[in-house]
């Protein structure tokens, strides 16, 4: 058990994250018409804007959420919240953002799995990209029940001390996890597939995210004065 419990949180999480930065840069340089996100509003907006919307939000708030959750060093902010206190916090944020994925993630994967027009223009990876974004979704909403037997916030640091071991390429990430319970290790082993397949998929459109329209100026777009001239 030893051996798997460092082949899976010691030595995957490397190498999703090689095939993650390589892929994509790959991808970039070699599939650029590749590169979109595809999206098939045209053929069917019913469903796309309240899905997607949700989707997207709950998306936005659930990868900030663990990206400061699980790399801020404890001490950072332990003079200001108590892990206990942050731990609930992550219960309650995360579980509306969760749920909100997870409406959002259920509505675009029926629409296209039942759309004639959306399944059409859909490939296998579209499909199994969805799929398991809601199968990760639905992974986190269910450690929140075994999260609350522990509100003092113990395991919650065991899966940072893990986190930042791996991105900061400290010694004995695995360890960290040795103890941790099952749901905890599928959802973080779906998250590291979700990274190892991402060059594979729509979801490399995260990296052409337009962050330059909030600084962009106001653009005049003046109407064409229509033409007066008779004609003889």
């Amino acid at each position: 058990m030893s051996y798997f419990n460092t082949l899976l949180f010691g030595l995957y999480p490397y190498l999703a994250g090689t095939v993650f930065l390589v892929g994509s840069l790959l991808r970039f340089d070699h599939g650029q018409y590749t590169w979109k996100a595809g999206s098939s509003q045209l053929l069917d907006r019913k469903r796309m804007r309240l899905g997607s919307n949700l989707f997207h939000i709950g998306v936005i708030v659930i990868f900030f959420g663990h990206l400061v959750g699980l790399l801020t060093p404890h001490w950072v902010y332990e003079p200001f919240i108590s892990a206990g206190h942050k731990q609930i916090l992550a219960i309650l944020v995360g579980g509306i953002a969760g749920l909100m994925c997870l409406v959002g993630g259920a509505i675009l994967l029926h629409r296209r799995l039942t759309n004639p027009r959306v399944r059409a223009t859909s490939s296998r990876a579209d499909i199994f990209i969805l799929v398991l974004l809601v199968v990760q979704v639905s992974l986190g909403l269910l450690t929140i029940p075994f999260a609350m037997h522990h509100l003092d916030g113990g395991v919650m640091l065991q899966l940072a001390d893990w986190a930042q071991s791996i991105v900061y390429f400290r010694g004995g990430a695995a360890e960290h996890l040795a103890e941790v319970g099952l749901i905890y290790k599928l959802h973080i082993l779906v998250g590291l597939t979700l990274i190892l397949v991402f060059p594979f998929t729509r979801l490399v459109h995260i990296w052409s995210a337009p962050l330059g329209y909030l600084g962009r100026r106001y653009q005049i777009v003046r109407r064409r004065a229509p033409d007066t001239r008779s004609v003889s």
